[in-house]
């Protein structure tokens, strides 16, 4: 029987910081999940559970990948636990070679789909390579298993962030989207100082983590901050106030950039490690 870190290692998970329909590194980001998907044979099913215009976007994503060369896109449905528990849902999503989430509300996504049939199968299908997995802003924000849910306060403290479970297809990391453009850092050094063992991860919009295995790269037009607190020497994060956190690590990757989420550690590419010349 093999490992659940050797099980892990297949995983293909594309995690958009949002708004990528509009960047100019939208149709690199989404025409790279296309390939990965298996490109023309690709069998791409959408899933806008956490949006309140599902119809919209189902059409504006199926009209994407298909312009970047997907043969077969289908939406998926779910607006209830019994659709997603259904054998209709397992069927289409055990055909498929990718799955999509669009953006929305992540709380939706979590309480329709977490723990269902559907849940479980896309849980399998991903740790065992057979699909890779998309998600964009609220579709980004739930692969993780603690999941920002809201906050808007300033300073660090208790009050800037609001956190629920989610669906952990990237167990150990914090996810937070539209990170540059919204102002997030207080919000994300929040939560990481409330769960410390987490990496925390800051994606701008236009911008994407492709995580492959124990390892992701960063694909876009803006960074994505890696917040690690694992090394801190000091957290206090009371329940009113602000929070102390020192010593803590803190990267900022642009495209081209990796990071091994096992070793906690980021490369940069020889390019971008020149003197500026």
């Amino acid at each position: 029987m093999q490992s659940r870190a050797a099980t892990r290692s297949r995983r293909r998970l594309l995690v958009i910081g949002g708004a990528e329909r509009h960047a100019p590194a939208g149709a690199a980001i989404l025409g790279r999940f296309v390939e990965l998907a298996g490109g023309p044979d690709a069998r791409i099913v959408v899933i806008a559970t956490a949006s309140e215009e599902p119809d919209v976007l189902e059409a504006e994503y199926a009209d994407a990948f298909e312009r970047l060369g997907a043969k077969q896109v289908e939406a998926l449905r779910l607006t209830g636990r019994g659709q997603a528990n259904g054998n209709a849902a397992l069927e289409v999503l055990d055909d498929a070679t990718a799955v999509y989430f669009t953006g929305g509300d992540q709380r939706r996504i979590a309480a329709i789909i977490g723990g269902t049939r559907s849940d479980q199968l896309l849980q399998a299908r991903v740790e065992a390579g057979e699909i890779i997995l998309g998600g964009t802003s609220a579709g980004a924000a739930m692969m993780a298993g603690t999941m920002i849910v809201g906050g808007d306060q300033p300073g660090v403290s208790a009050a800037s962030v609001e956190t629920g479970p989610g669906l952990e297809f990237l167990p150990g990391v914090l996810v937070d989207m539209h990170f540059g453009e919204r102002g997030r850092l207080n919000r994300l050094l929040s939560a990481v100082a409330l769960y410390p063992h987490e990496l925390a991860l800051g994606i701008d919009e236009g911008t994407a983590i492709l995580v492959e295995g124990d390892r992701f790269e960063v694909i876009g037009d803006g960074s994505v901050t890696v917040i690690d607190a694992g090394l801190a020497d000091r957290i206090s994060a009371p329940a009113h106030g602000p929070f102390a956190l020192t010593d803590a690590r803190i990267h900022v990757l642009p495209a081209g950039c990796t990071f091994d989420l096992t070793g906690r550690s980021p490369s940069t590419p020889d390019a971008a490690a020149g003197n500026g010349e």
